[in-house]
This record gives structure tokens, C-alpha cells and sequence, in this order.
């Protein structure tokens, strides 16, 4: 049984692209995706993108789509890795522009050396990871990056960062959606 998601705008604007039926796993819905592009409409041209929980790849590929020039996915899944490889084949994306680190965030994060302009802060809910992740991933984020941080509860009892501020918010049923910048 397999899923779909649906690019929504850029380079793939309506592709729709196969991920994996697993517990957990839900993309970042269309509106909130809309909305976080939107947000990033202007920042996200030739950016370096870092999707540390990168599940069915939606935030990434919508990144690489609305033109980042590189991106590297975090996903620990086996299954769901195979169907992100075969969408980056599927879509002729280069090994120049996405890698795909198929380890979870707190072995991969430690090892990056690159510097980011944005990042995807979106762990499964049911594992509580923002804090562990956020305290891992703030060394890689370039001073003005960006950081969206996606959750089921109010962003502000997250333990993040002092230096990321928030610049933008939304709401979507449960999803809670944050845009953050690095000062």
C-alpha cells in the first residue's frame, strides 16, 4: 500500500509522488506546506536545506522544487528511504543536489559539516524529539537561517534555542506550524 503527496508549487508544481504506509508518518499537509512556502517565498532560491526528519520527503521536495540548490535528508526508515531515492531518481535530481542519509537525526546530525539557510524541524510527534534535535542541529544552522518547526502542541512549550525567533505562525487542525530565524 503505498501514499501520495502533491507537489504544490515550482519546477513540480502537481507532481504527485509514492511514500510509504507507516505509523507515524504523515506529510506536511497541503495548506500548511502553501503557507510555509509562502512564508519562504523569496529565502528559499539557491538555499542549502536541511530536512531532519524528512518521512514522505514533502518539505523537501517542494524545497528543491521552488529551487534550493541542495538539500540533505535525515530518514532512519529503511522502507520509506527506498521511496525518497526513487523519487530523487524519479524527478533527475542529482547526488550534487540531495543526499540521503538513511540513519535517525541523532546519529547524522553530529556528522554534517555544511552550513544551512533553512532547515526542517519536523519529528514524528509521538517521539517528543524538537528539543534533543533543535539542541543538535543549531550548530549547522547559518546566523539569519531559517527554521520551520512543525508540531501537535502550542510551539511555545517547546524547549528550543534562545537565538531562534519566531517570525511567523499558523495553525491547521492540530498542526501547529512555526517560522523561526537564527540570530
Amino acid at each position: 500500500m503505498k501514499n501520495q503527496l502533491r507537489i504544490i508549487g515550482g519546477e513540480w508544481k502537481r507532481r504527485q509522488l509514492p511514500f510509504a504506509s507507516i505509523e507515524g508518518l504523515r506529510p506536511t499537509p497541503d495548506r500548511v506546506r502553501e503557507t510555509l512556502f509562502n512564508w519562504l517565498m523569496w529565502d528559499i532560491q539557491n538555499t542549502n536545506v536541511l530536512d531532519i526528519c524528512a518521512g514522505s520527503g514533502a518539505l523537501a521536495f517542494e524545497a528543491l522544487s521552488r529551487g534550493a540548490s541542495q538539500i540533505v535528508m535525515i530518514e532512519p526508515n529503511a522502507q520509506q528511504a527506498k521511496f525518497l531515492k526513487d523519487n530523487l531518481e524519479l524527478l533527475k535530481v542529482t547526488n550534487q543536489r540531495a543526499k540521503l542519509k538513511i540513519a535517525t537525526a541523532q546519529q547524522t546530525l553530529p556528522t554534517l559539516k555544511d552550513q544551512f539557510d533553512v532547515v526542517f524541524l519536523d519529528p514524528p510527534y509521538s517521539l517528543d524529539l524538537w528539543e534533543e534535535l533543535a539542541v543538535l542541529a543549531d550548530p549547522l544552522i547559518k546566523n539569519d537561517g531559517f527554521i520551520y518547526i512543525e508540531a501537535d502542541r502550542d510551539l511555545s512549550q517547546l524547549k528550543i534555542p534562545s537565538s531562534w525567533i519566531q517570525i511567523k505562525n499558523t495553525k491547521a487542525g492540530t498542526v501547529r506550524a512555526g517560522l523561526y530565524q537564527k540570530k
